[in-house]
């Protein structure tokens, strides 16, 4: 349905064609285009296009835009500073077809903030039924300073007809059918699995069995992370490791940056999809995630061959130091029906990096 909506020019790209590597399985990668606009804020159009609110003058009477920058060849974005860049694909969409944009998995992980504007749109990553027009995305480093350039991509677009999304009737139903969440080889059953306008799944502090680490944090101060490079970086000269306790507990320290995984395997049927909600208000005053969208077949395969995978929680409190404590409810999953099955789903004949993944950091790294 997606190289359909590509062969219909719903999703076009008038400087460079749409290459099959970009559609994966429930989702298609969107690339950077060769400029990148260094912001003095970020900012939402609500009643403007993205360029005419760019170039608006504000209170001070200046724009937004504090200077340009071609990426085209490769180009730094420091961290800590926001910056627009204009995405290749543009849409014209049918009317009952919207559209969702999610960070991928690899941008999350280092903690790279990016979102979706769209033109006279008051949110972020939503588009609207029947968009016309430009995308763009938002980009902030948070932890690294990176290095990107034009065609790589950070983000994917999702499209969608009506409300998709299981209800708690469904999702119970699922779980009975398809065995959404594994604690180590053991099926979680009814009676295990909490299910309240979404699946809820814990925190894993118990720590890896060989090494006893429970996750990572971001170090302060670190050198620049060339997203173009794979199994390039030593993880030591970016990520302070972290060791399990006796007690189970982690103090998350405010506006710090932590790679930790759910205590449970989760499984996402070929006809399903699954999104991670980024914030839970009752869990406490933290974002668990900033790339939770799951492709069909991700801990399960195209047969059920996959006894479910952890997934991987890019966690960040606010406010107040938080303890969290090994097995705690942590995050909450949305599932959605597929339109239909996909060709091929999410594993490692698609060059998926992170089917067997533990606590995995992002594939810049080394393997430990």
């Amino acid at each position: 349905m997606i190289k359909k909506a590509i062969a219909k020019k719903h999703i076009h790209c008038a400087s460079s064609p749409i290459s099959d590597e970009q559609i994966q399985p429930a989702s298609m990668d969107l690339r950077l285009g060769a400029k990148a606009y260094r912001l003095v804020s970020s900012f939402l159009p609500e009643f403007h296009s993205v360029i005419e609110k760019l170039h608006t003058p504000d209170a001070y009477g200046s724009d937004l835009v504090m200077y340009e920058t071609d990426i085209s060849n490769g180009g730094i974005l420091e961290k800590g500073h926001v910056y627009l860049i204009p995405i290749m694909e543009e849409l014209d969409l049918p009317k009952n077809v919207h559209g969702r944009a999610n960070p991928k998995s690899t941008t999350g992980r280092l903690d790279v903030f990016a979102r979706i504007l769209t033109d006279r749109n008051p949110r972020f990553d939503d588009i609207a039924a029947g968009y016309k027009g430009q995308l763009f995305v938002e980009v902030m480093p948070r932890s690294f300073t990176i290095n990107v350039k034009q065609g790589l991509s950070l983000v994917q677009l999702r499209l969608m007809q009506g409300d998709c999304t299981l209800t708690d009737a469904g999702l119970k139903a699922l779980n009975k059918s398809s065995r959404l969440l594994y604690n180590g080889d053991n099926h979680l059953g009814a009676d295990d699995v909490r299910i309240s306008k979404g699946l809820f799944m814990s925190v894993d502090l118990s720590g890896d069995n060989n090494s006893g680490i429970i996750g990572y944090r971001s170090k302060k101060n670190s050198h620049v992370v060339d997203l173009t490079k794979k199994n390039h970086y030593r993880i030591g000269d970016f990520w302070d490791p972290l060791p399990k306790n006796s007690k189970g507990t982690l103090i998350l320290e405010p506006e710090e940056f932590y790679i930790l995984s759910s205590k449970e395997k989760i499984r996402v049927p070929p006809t399903y999809a699954a999104e991670m909600v980024a914030y839970e208000a009752g869990s406490g005053e933290l974002r668990t995630h900033y790339a939770g969208f799951f492709d069909p077949g991700f801990g399960y395969g195209m047969k059920g061959e996959v006894n479910g995978t952890k997934a991987v929680l890019e966690v960040r409190a606010h406010d107040v130091p938080f303890m969290i404590a090994d097995g705690q409810s942590f995050c909450k999953i949305f599932y959605e029906n597929m339109s239909e099955m996909p060709e091929k789903v999410y594993g490692p004949k698609i060059g998926s990096s992170y089917q067997y993944q533990s606590i995995t950091l992002s594939k810049q790294f080394k393997a430990l």
